[in-house]
């Protein structure tokens, strides 16, 4: 019992400086609105992104009545100020972090890697906390706050919590990822979102940037069918950023750096070969940082691994990485690296 109470009362102090996190928000969200001067997204907007990170979709009702659940589901307590200043502090809490505190969705992911070695970034992040509390104690709390709920789960774990570093990663520094879906030529439109996440974490010095399974924004550029002549199908996909652990996302692509690792794999050339009958060119042939798939209708299936690369030198916020934990690093020793990365840098 003693014990049990010691924990609550920890648990609610974190919880205190969380609520004073999102009151801080509060302060600044005007500033920043007048700052950007484009366009803004309307309450509903924000509310419903807010809805879909937590709980994987918008929610039913009218905007008061759902914003004052997000914020009981989330801190246990209704938040002052306006509708839009709320939202965009919980929007913010979640995504951006502040004060050199780590956002909810970095710790959330530190804490998945911790236990899994993985994140799990499509999953709605009430689901992803049941899961690591169904891993760690073999039940949910789900009478409790989200953030409650994921302090308790990070003391575990960590005991001292979770910091954020500003850490550099290299233009050049190369990435293994695959296909989360089949990518098929017959059913390919112009605008499709290609699943496409990482098969190793992107350590820097031992800083984790971002932990397998994070998500490489990817999409569908152009689709022709096959044409006359013997002519094949062809498709092209094009990639924009990774989405790392801390709120800056990582611009990437497919250029020289990957095509070389790509050449020195021979598993993902052979499934390469296999899959696209041997007509693929990776890189930026007529489409910046993207590939074409060729090949009479075949699919391109899941788990199809290739690489990516940093298309340009970037500072993001990682996790530097406690020497106990170092071994729960995933490394591969076929991945290549930019020469500018140190040598403790994984792909």
């Amino acid at each position: 019992m003693r014990q049990w109470k010691k924990e609550i009362n920890e648990v609610g102090k974190t919880l205190f400086a969380l609520c004073f996190c999102a009151a801080v928000f509060l302060a600044v969200v005007p500033a920043r609105a007048e700052e950007a001067g484009g366009q803004q997204e309307t309450p509903f907007q924000t509310l419903g992104q807010v809805e879909t990170i937590l709980f994987g979709s918008v929610q039913a009702g009218g905007l008061v009545s759902r914003l004052g659940k997000v914020e009981q589901d989330l801190f246990g307590r209704e938040l002052p100020g306006s509708l839009a200043e709320r939202q965009q502090a919980l929007l913010d809490f979640i995504q951006k972090g502040s004060g050199g505190q780590p956002s909810f969705l970095f710790k959330l992911g530190v804490a998945e890697w911790a236990v899994t070695q993985r994140a799990e970034p499509l999953l709605p992040a009430s689901e992803r906390i049941r899961m690591l509390e169904e891993h760690l104690e073999g039940t949910a709390q789900e009478d409790r706050p989200l953030a409650m709920r994921l302090e308790r789960v990070i003391q575990m774990l960590l005991g001292d919590g979770i910091l954020w570093e500003e850490t550099k990663v290299p233009a050049g520094t190369v990435m293994k990822v695959e296909l989360g879906e089949t990518l098929s030529p017959k059913l390919a439109k112009p605008g499709d979102v290609v699943q496409v996440h990482l098969v190793r974490d992107l350590v820097v010095d031992f800083r984790l940037v971002a932990p397998r399974g994070s998500i490489v924004k990817a999409s569908v550029a152009d689709v022709k069918p096959p044409r006359s002549f013997g002519r094949s199908s062809e498709v092209k996909v094009g990639f924009d950023v990774l989405l790392p652990l801390g709120p800056t996302p990582l611009p990437v692509t497919i250029g020289e750096s990957a095509k070389k690792a790509a050449e020195g794999d021979k598993a993902v050339m052979a499934a390469a070969g296999a899959s696209f009958l041997g007509l693929v060119v990776l890189g930026p042939v007529g489409l910046a940082g993207g590939f074409f798939v060729r090949g009479d209708d075949r699919d391109l299936p899941e788990g199809t691994q290739f690489y990516v690369e940093v298309r340009e030198a970037s500072r993001v916020q990682a996790f530097p990485v406690p020497q106990g934990l170092q071994g729960l690093l995933t490394e591969d020793e076929g991945d290549a690296s930019s020469p500018d990365v140190t040598p403790t840098a994984t792909q």
